[in-house]
């Protein structure tokens, strides 16, 4: 059997993308050893960490290649983290298999990881525990869709159960809706797509009025790391994600950490968790929107300020002490996510409330997100592709501009 070479447990690096090298840096930044199982393109290949899974070869995406790969895999031992929704809820069932034992994993019950995975089944728990969320409507029938209550809500939007395939189908997170039959509409369209969705008023309120409450519960019950970010821009508006966003302390949200505590102790959840709030500027209220059940995108940046829930993960896992982190983190850092705050700041520019010498000191200044001087070839190989894309574009737009002249 394979082993490494500092005598630690590996971990494995199930996922792609951002999210993927976030956590193989975090790892790496606590001496952990790793793995990455993940499409042999991806941009995470290219980490100075990267070493692909030993073995027969593994994409990361769960199922029997996955089993077949874990059954066969010249290791020991080693702990597994997810970083895509598919593969949280995988892992969760992962201990009681044949493999369970060699593969450890800091996981929930299958039960728990459904419920804050579907937006339905979330928004009535939070309903019926009393955390403040923005009025929802499944949409199961043409019945609830003639229920819903269009002229009382301030804005309504519709939006899937579970978005991990919505939004490349549909190109967004969500369908702005302005009446009953727009209502009416969209739900015929999306069933016939075999979407289950739901109607969710809009919570008023810009980029900014968006926080995080991001961390680790471990198997005792206990929060050995909480980090707070607030979203200062994001791309694209409205159903979008994080292009800029600023560390903040605590107890900046500390209606918000009390919110998904009592949810999470109330579901007895264990691992890594990002919950996304929407301060409500009618009531000041904190209303939850969502769970994330394993590694978040910018986890990195969590990991860099002192809040490593990766490491916590892999101590989780193999059941060792987990240091506690400090809650006087640095404040006022940011990360930006340069492609897509580039995009951002462009859209906006005619209704920026920041000067455009102030942003460009930001990138300057921040945490860029997938760019480390240290790594730089994730990000060359990502710039490479979107040159790459925006050439083909240019080079067929060409003919259709020739073709309009004749």
């Amino acid at each position: 059997m394979q082993t490494t070479g500092s005598g630690r447990v590996p971990a494995i690096v199930m996922g792609r993308g951002p999210t993927a090298l976030g956590i193989l840096r975090s790892l790496a930044q606590a001496d952990i050893p790793a793995y990455v199982a993940c499409p042999g393109d991806d941009l995470v290949t290219r980490s100075r960490w990267y070493r692909p899974v030993p073995g027969l070869p593994w994409d990361g995406r769960p199922g029997d290649q996955a089993m077949q790969a874990l059954r066969t895999m010249p290791i020991d031992r080693a702990v597994i983290v997810a970083g895509a929704d598919d593969a949280a809820m995988w892992l969760a069932d992962l201990p009681a298999t044949d493999v369970g034992r060699r593969f450890a994993v800091s996981t929930s019950s299958r039960a728990t990881q459904e419920l804050l995975q579907d937006k339905a089944a979330f928004a009535r728990h939070v309903a019926t525990a009393g955390i403040p969320h923005p009025r929802t409507f499944p949409l199961a029938s043409l019945a609830d869709v003639e229920a819903v209550p269009i002229g009382e809500l301030d804005r309504v939007f519709v939006k899937p159960v579970n978005s991990q395939k919505f939004s490349d189908v549909v190109g967004a997170k969500g369908v702005w809706i302005d009446s009953a039959a727009g209502l009416a509409e969209a739900w015929a369209r999306f069933h016939a797509q075999g979407f289950a969705v739901m109607a969710q008023e809009y919570v008023p309120g810009g980029a900014r009025d968006h926080f995080f409450v991001e961390g680790f519960r471990d198997a005792r019950g206990g929060y050995p790391g909480l980090f707070a970010r607030r979203r200062m821009r994001m791309s694209p508006p409205d159903f979008g994600n994080s292009s800029c966003s600023t560390s903040i302390p605590l107890a900046d949200v500390a209606a918000a950490v009390g919110h998904v505590r009592r949810l999470l102790d109330g579901l007895h959840y264990r691992g890594i968790f990002s919950a996304e709030f929407k301060r409500d500027p009618r009531d000041g209220q904190f209303r939850i929107l969502e769970v994330n059940t394993r590694a978040w995108t910018y986890v990195e940046f969590a990991a860099r300020q002192g809040i490593n829930v990766c490491d916590m993960a892999w101590r989780d896992a193999l059941g060792a002490y987990i240091p506690r982190a400090t809650e006087n983190y640095p404040t006022g850092r940011l990360c930006i996510d340069l492609h897509h705050d580039l995009a951002c700041v462009r859209r906006g520019r005619d209704d920026r409330s920041e000067s455009m010498v102030s942003i460009v000191s930001q990138w300057m200044h921040a945490d860029l997100h997938v760019f480390r001087a240290d790594d730089p070839s994730p990000a060359l190989h990502g710039l490479g592709g979107l040159l790459r894309k925006r050439l083909g574009m240019l080079s067929r737009m060409g003919p259709l501009k020739r073709r309009a002249r004749v």
